[in-house]
């Protein structure tokens, strides 16, 4: 009976292959060419991981297969029909969730359905969002940006112009581009806030706060970027804004950001600490 399941999975998982296989290498491919959406190589194996993490749960669910299932799944369909006809890459990556939905549902029931919910939305996030949704966002982000670095630049005492998104040095001109708007890393952000607050607690609202303030910690950073870069580039040079300087000042503003997240949840767990760490050494289950 278990080689028989097993059989069916895979046939299964080979057939949604073949329908998706040119939605899926688009997919990969945009994850490599555009830097946004790299961590999309790791939302995969994150999922099957949080899927063999419900491994217990999913083996004592009752199986009671629904055919509403079959619903799901011809919505997926025809969502991925119409974003390969109508040339709208959005549409057909994500008909992939209402498709796997729809084959869990069928195949074993809501509560399967149920328990597997998180580690299917989760991978929402390895989908680039559609163009004219990244550049209402992207625009805003680069011209708080550079407010964020004028402001910041001129407090130190050095003297800056800032036209839009262009901020004018005195040795040279900096451009707050789109790559340097923070998008990458606030959709980065949002995946780690995701990732850190399911394992570090269980509480729904810690981890929903968690995830919220992944966006202006994200957003206060990459701000706190503009700024070093330009500070850098009137006291070093203009190399200092080009190159592995650039994109080594990227790695240390994502760990700052990590350790205001990391530092936002060990306030809230001291704030409002779980039951179980609320109770004193001498009542604590263990030392009953």
């Amino acid at each position: 009976m278990q080689s028989r399941s097993i059989a069916v999975a895979a046939a299964i998982t080979l057939a949604v292959v073949i329908v998706f296989w040119q939605v899926l290498v688009r997919l990969v491919d945009a994850w490599i060419v555009d830097g946004n959406y790299s961590h999309g190589f790791l939302i995969i194996p994150i999922a099957l991981y949080f899927v063999w993490e419900r491994r217990q749960r999913l083996s004592a669910a009752p199986f009671a297969p629904s055919a509403i299932g079959l619903v799901f799944l011809a919505a997926g369909i025809a969502v991925l029909l119409a974003g390969l006809w109508g040339s709208e890459l959005f549409l057909s990556r994500i008909a992939l969730l209402p498709v796997i939905a729809g084959i869990v549902l069928f195949l074993l029931g809501w509560n399967h359905l149920r328990i597997l919910a998180f580690p299917i939305a989760f991978l929402f996030l390895m989908i680039p969002i559609p163009a004219i949704i990244f550049n209402q966002i992207a625009f805003p982000l680069q011209m708080f940006a550079s407010r964020v670095g004028e402001w910041a630049i001129s407090a130190v005492g050095i003297p800056v112009l800032r036209e839009g998104n262009v901020l004018i040095l005195a040795h040279t001109t900096l451009e707050v581009a789109e790559a340097c708007s923070g998008i990458r890393s606030l959709v980065s952000r949002i995946t780690l806030g995701i990732v850190y607050g399911y394992f570090m607690d269980q509480r729904t609202w810690v981890r929903m706060l968690i995830v919220a303030s992944a966006v202006p910690v994200a957003i206060l950073a990459n701000g706190a970027r503009v700024a070093g870069t330009g500070m850098a580039a009137h006291w070093i040079g203009k190399e200092a804004a080009e190159g592995f300087l650039h994109e080594f000042s990227g790695w240390i503003v994502f760990l700052f950001a990590f350790v205001m997240i990391l530092a936002i949840q060990k306030l809230i767990a001291k704030v409002a600490p779980k039951p179980a760490d609320a109770l004193p050494p001498s009542t604590s289950p263990a030392a009953v």
